[in-house]
């Protein structure tokens, strides 16, 4: 089923909110070919096939979430460390945000992650725009089973509380597989690593494991992540602020 089928789908479906309301999405007009140029120059990436079907249907839908925009324009979300050329396409309404990590390789779609500032970490949402608007009217549909609420709910608390699937940086310098050594060689040794390549839904990391200033890696275009304790401030750092 393509984005728009599933689109269409769901404005001729009987959408309720989990108290029974009744939910209307309505569509914004879609994205003239300037405006799609002008965003494929700001993310600096060709969009995805997938997303550009999107646009030139509709360009946001209104009624689910608190937000859902296929142009990002309406949604403050920078994280250049974890997603040098992502673009927001969904918010929940409390600071959090759905990205699509847009690279040289997504040429026919991209996968969807869940960015989440409590608990503060990163999880793979969806492998493609389709299947998390699939979860999305899931979500409103009775009994209201989605897995956008198995990730906003629960699965954020996992990781953030377990940890999970964390390569030790020693394991990775030693380790067969290519990407992981060459990356573990450019990280302090403090350095935890986590492989999102082969990742199910609601897996991830911690991206503020250490606070705020934790230092955040990203190989190349994969989904192979590392952070970091940063290093603790001297005495004079502390007194000067310096």
């Amino acid at each position: 089923m393509t984005p728009i089928d599933i689109i269409k789908n769901a404005q001729h479906a009987e959408l309720t909110n989990e108290d029974g309301d009744k939910i209307t999405i309505e569509l914004s007009p879609p994205a003239s070919p300037e405006q799609i140029k002008t965003l494929e120059d700001k993310i600096g990436q060709k969009l995805p096939d997938e997303l550009r079907t999107i646009l030139s249907f509709c360009s946001a839908i209104d009624g689910c979430l608190e937000q859902i925009d296929f142009t990002g324009h309406s949604l403050s979300f920078e994280f250049p460390e974890v997603f040098p050329n992502g673009l927001p396409i969904a918010a929940d309404g409390f600071g959090n945000f759905w990205v699509l990590d847009i690279t040289p390789q997504t040429k026919d779609s991209a996968p969807v992650f869940f960015a989440c500032h409590d608990a503060p970490v990163i999880l793979y949402q969806s492998p493609s725009i389709s299947s998390f608007l699939i979860e999305v009217f899931r979500l409103f549909t009775a009994p209201h089973e989605s897995l956008i609420n198995d990730i906003h709910e629960d699965r954020l608390f996992e990781v953030w509380k377990r940890n999970p699937d964390v390569i030790e940086y020693a394991d990775a310098c030693a380790s067969s597989d290519e990407s992981i050594c060459d990356f573990a060689r450019t990280l302090n040794a403090k350095s935890k690593i986590v492989d999102l390549r082969n990742a199910k839904v609601g897996m991830g990391f911690s991206w503020g494991r250490y606070g705020a200033k934790t230092k955040l890696h990203r190989y190349k275009h994969e989904h192979i992540f590392a952070y970091e304790k940063p290093p603790s401030a001297g005495f004079l750092t502390k007194l000067f602020g310096r």
